[in-house]
């Protein structure tokens, strides 16, 4: 039997579960990004325990305020990650824009939000799964690299444009970007990182 090489196999199998993912959800017209994470990628995590599970609930609530804010003018995923927010996706107008971060904004423990919400027509089922694919890339591509540790950045994709986020050193955010422009299809990296000193990634390790 003939043995794809391990990048191929590890993107194939990447590719199908993400883009099955994006399959499914692509017809609602508001989408919540993030997963619970398994215990392993929570050791792994650089945030707290605490910051995990209030990223959670600020994705998990994110949905029922955007649908009473926006009713069904809005193709929106919201992502979380130590209480930073990003708004990604599709909205009818500047108003229903500026009223979703509004929305966003005011979920118990948000700290500040990252409104790249655009005023367009919603994006394809084409289109939706093609993000899917690069947001599958690019985490494989961070893997096969060696020198990032992939379970510290999160990958989102809208549009053929990449957003990063996680708590980095401006080196670590200067090589996944880097590495993110790399992958075949990705037109813009945006870099969403909140970043920490060595000093600071040093103790965290060593609490690890």
């Amino acid at each position: 039997m003939t043995m794809m090489p391990r990048r191929f196999s590890l993107l194939a199998t990447l590719a199908l579960a993400t883009v099955t993912s994006a399959l499914t959800t692509a017809c609602a017209p508001l989408l919540i990004g993030g997963a619970v994470a398994s215990g392993a990628l929570m050791y792994n995590d650089r945030r707290t325990s605490g910051a995990q599970l209030e990223d959670q609930a600020i994705e998990f609530k994110a949905g029922p305020r955007l649908k009473e804010a926006l009713g069904e003018r809005a193709h929106l995923n919201v992502t979380s990650y130590n209480r930073l927010v990003l708004i990604t996706g599709e909205v009818a107008t500047d108003a229903d824009r500026e009223a979703a971060e509004k929305a966003i904004a005011g979920i118990d423990n948000v700290r500040s939000t990252v409104n790249e919400a655009a005023v367009m027509g919603f994006s394809s089922l084409t289109a939706r799964s093609n993000d899917a694919l690069l947001t599958s890339k690019v985490k494989a591509a961070f893997i096969d690299n060696g020198n990032i540790q992939a379970s510290a950045i999160k990958v989102i994709t809208e549009r053929s444009t990449v957003y990063l986020m996680g708590r980095v050193t401006e080196k670590e955010a200067d090589k996944a970007a880097e590495v993110a422009r790399t992958v075949s299809g990705v037109q813009k990296v945006v870099r969403v990182f909140e970043m920490i000193s060595e000093a600071e990634l040093k103790a965290l390790d060593t609490k690890k």
